[in-house]
């Protein structure tokens, strides 16, 4: 086993204190009379939140919830990966490791933590718990910097190192959504049991590297198989429509995200304008799957600057934003022709997804399928947004294939 070292959460109060000057000094500016959500974040909804955060939000209460779970910092590759690691209540049972994407954080798993570790505690059986890992993708929250953008395929090999060189596990599994979906769609490629890996099953709610082809993904990827049956057709026209209005930002991250992030560090408003949005288009706010609905139908205050601060007090922006140039670089979003998946693969599709995940069949041309649960309301940041349904899906992934 590798080297571990304990980590607590302290942000500077230096740097607590200019969060609040620079939104205290933020200039605002016009926006269209009949802006709502069209042209980007609403400044009415901002002003509301920027409020809360000079006012009543307390960094040092979140700070306090998050250090009374375990949390480590461990160097692979010469990184130094920061993450959470909560003992289960039965250890013969095979580790999870969940990854996180953008913009998200650990923060939308921790919920999810201890009834994965401990369910007897919430109603289930000791004899279901496991141990449970939750870190920081490279550049993000508290683990460190690349020198240089990272795709999530390279980033697949420091995970599985963490789990099997450092923490010694023999076998284990995986479960992410957005960039840590692509992480495990990786991990799940190259590091599965089948080509004499570690990695025994992985859990996805985000199905981001598909089946080889002669077709375009809704990210501008060529070589993608094109949907056949009607049912395909369908979902790849829905999925072309709903990225060709909400692809600006992928875009701008996936070429020139050194640009954005010039102002972004050094505008906690802008940041959280830029995170907010995606809060707001990404989530089912109505609650029933359906389009529509207030910010805080799905998400308080609190939630949504803890997961905001997590960009700017660790001054993790800009490297965060890197992960979209080095995912277009490494063209990640493709395997090989003719390579599948073939450890177990669960799959969770949430109606409100922005990339909503393909019909079962065509996850089966790239994927080993074993279970996919349409769940009926939901959006991006499952684990956020419906830990109840989430938990559900993936304990009984768990039991039968964990």
């Amino acid at each position: 086993m590798g080297e571990t070292r304990p980590f607590k959460i302290d942000i500077p109060q230096a740097e607590l204190d200019r969060v609040k000057r620079r939104i205290n000094e933020y200039e605002w500016f016009e926006e269209p009379v009949d802006a709502g959500w069209d042209y980007g974040c609403n400044q009415a909804v901002l002003r509301e939140l920027c409020d809360y955060w000079v006012t009543d939000y307390d960094w040092r209460r979140e700070e306090t919830a998050l250090n009374a779970m375990p949390q480590f910092l461990a160097e692979v590759n010469g990184i130094d990966i920061h993450f959470f690691h909560e003992k289960g209540s039965n250890p013969e049972n095979r580790p999870i490791i969940m990854l996180h994407g953008w913009p998200g954080s650990f923060l939308e798993l921790t919920p999810v933590i201890d009834p994965l570790a401990h369910p007897e505690k919430y109603g289930g059986d000791a004899s279901d718990g496991r141990d449970v890992i939750v870190p920081s993708l490279i550049g993000y929250g508290f683990s460190g910097k690349p020198d240089k953008p990272m795709g999530p395929r390279a980033m697949g090999g420091y995970f599985d190192k963490l789990m099997t060189e450092v923490l010694g596990y023999d076998s284990y599994v995986a479960q992410g959504g957005d960039w840590g979906g692509l992480v495990c769609n990786w991990m799940g490629f190259d590091f599965g049991e089948d080509k004499g890996g570690k990695l025994h099953a992985i859990h996805v709610n985000l199905i981001g590297v598909r089946p080889a082809g002669e077709g375009m993904s809704p990210t501008g990827a060529a070589g993608i198989l094109a949907a056949e049956t009607e049912e395909e057709k369908r979902w790849e026209q829905e999925a072309m429509g709903r990225f060709a209005f909400e692809s600006a930002y992928f875009q701008v991250q996936a070429t020139k995200p050194q640009s954005l992030s010039y102002a972004m560090m050094d505008s906690p408003v802008g940041v959280a304008a830029w995170l907010t949005e995606k809060f707001h288009t990404w989530s089912d706010l109505s609650g029933k799957g359906e389009p529509g609905g207030s910010l805080w139908n799905t998400y308080t205050k609190d939630q949504l600057l803890s997961s905001i601060m997590l960009y700017v007090v660790t001054r993790r922006f800009n490297t965060a934003a890197w992960n979209y140039y080095g995912g277009r670089v490494e063209n990640a979003f493709v395997f090989p022709a003719g390579a599948r998946v073939e450890i177990p693969v669960g799959v969770g599709s949430y109606p409100r997804e922005i990339a909503p995940v393909p019909p079962r069949s065509y996850c089966e041309k790239a994927y080993n399928i074993v279970r996919y649960t349409e769940q009926p309301k939901g959006g991006h940041f499952a684990a956020f947004e419906q830990p109840e349904l989430f938990l559900e899906d993936l304990t009984a992934f768990l039991k039968d294939w964990g």
